[in-house]
C-alpha cells in the first residue's frame, strides 16, 4: 500500500509531487530545498543556512509521516557548488551526528532560483499494525 504524504508544517510542493511517499516500511522524501514554510518563499543565503532550512523541512515531513531524523537510512545531497561541501557537512552533522545514514553528495545544477542545496532521503520506519 502506498501513502502519499503532504506535511502541513513544510513548504507547499512547487510541482506535481508529494512531500513523501510511504511504501510499506520505507518513506521516500522528495528533494527539498531552502524554502521558508511560513512564507513558502525561497530562503536563500549561504550553504550552511540553506542546509539548515532544508533539513528542518525534511524533519517536518518525516514527522508528518510518523518518523524522525533517526529513521533516515539514505540521503542524497545536491550542491550547486561542491566548494560548499564543508559548510553543508557541518550543519548536516548537527542533524545526523549519531545516526550517520548512507549518503551521496554531488555537484548539480539545481532548479530553484540560485539555491545552493537540495536534499532528499529515504527513511525506514516499520508500520505498527494493531489487531482489530
Amino acid at each position: 500500500m502506498l501513502q502519499r504524504i503532504i506535511a502541513p508544517q513544510a513548504p507547499s510542493p512547487k510541482g506535481p509531487y508529494s512531500h513523501a511517499v510511504r511504501a510499506g516500511d520505507f518513506i521516500f522524501v522528495s528533494g527539498q530545498g531552502p524554502i521558508d514554510p511560513q512564507t513558502n518563499q525561497w530562503k536563500l543565503g549561504d550553504a550552511a543556512g540553506e542546509t539548515r532550512t532544508t533539513l528542518e523541512n525534511i524533519r517536518a515531513i518525516l514527522k508528518a509521516a510518523g518518523a524522525e531524523i533517526a529513521d533516515v537510512v539514505k540521503c542524497s545531497v545536491f550542491l550547486a557548488d561542491i566548494a560548499d561541501f564543508t559548510a553543508m557537512n557541518q550543519v548536516y552533522a548537527e542533524f545526523f551526528s549519531d545516526v550517520r545514514p548512507a549518503r551521496t553528495t554531488v555537484q548539480a545544477v539545481l532548479p530553484g532560483r540560485e539555491s545552493k542545496v537540495e536534499i532528499d532521503c529515504v527513511a525506514y520506519k516499520p508500520v505498527s499494525w494493531s489487531k482489530a
